[in-house]
């Protein structure tokens, strides 16, 4: 196994499938700079945040700081990853149609099912 370095994870270009599986560029989320700064510093500074490597430059320490929010972002990598961060943690939407059974007016035991709906025709 490869031991991970600073140099190798800022070669590897960041990817999200599950979150973004048609890329950074192409979600809407983020410009073209955002995304371009995700691709390439997403693995250093996830790896900085996981704990996998130790932060080695003042750049790192930067980036540690911004991600546990000891600081405001300032770089265009750090508020990009703070967005990013942002936007795969935001709570899900619940269902437009519900899940509960629909009820008639104001009593609530009255409960309208599929069995008692009838549709009268003229032929």
């Amino acid at each position: 196994m490869t031991k991970l370095t600073r140099e190798t994870l800022l070669t590897r270009a960041f990817s999200d499938a599950k979150n973004y599986p048609y890329g950074f560029s192409r979600s809407g989320d983020f410009s073209i700079s955002e995304s371009k700064a995700l691709s390439q510093y997403g693995c250093l500074i996830a790896a900085l945040a996981d704990g996998q490597i130790a932060p080695s430059t003042a750049e790192d320490e930067a980036f540690v700081a911004a991600i546990h929010g000891q600081k405001a972002p300032e770089t265009l990598a750090e508020k990009a990853w703070v967005k990013y961060q942002k936007r795969i943690n935001r709570p899900k939407m619940g269902s437009i149609y519900g899940s509960h059974r629909t009820s008639l007016g104001d009593d609530e035991d009255t409960v309208v099912e599929d069995s008692d709906l009838e549709i009268e025709m003229d032929d």
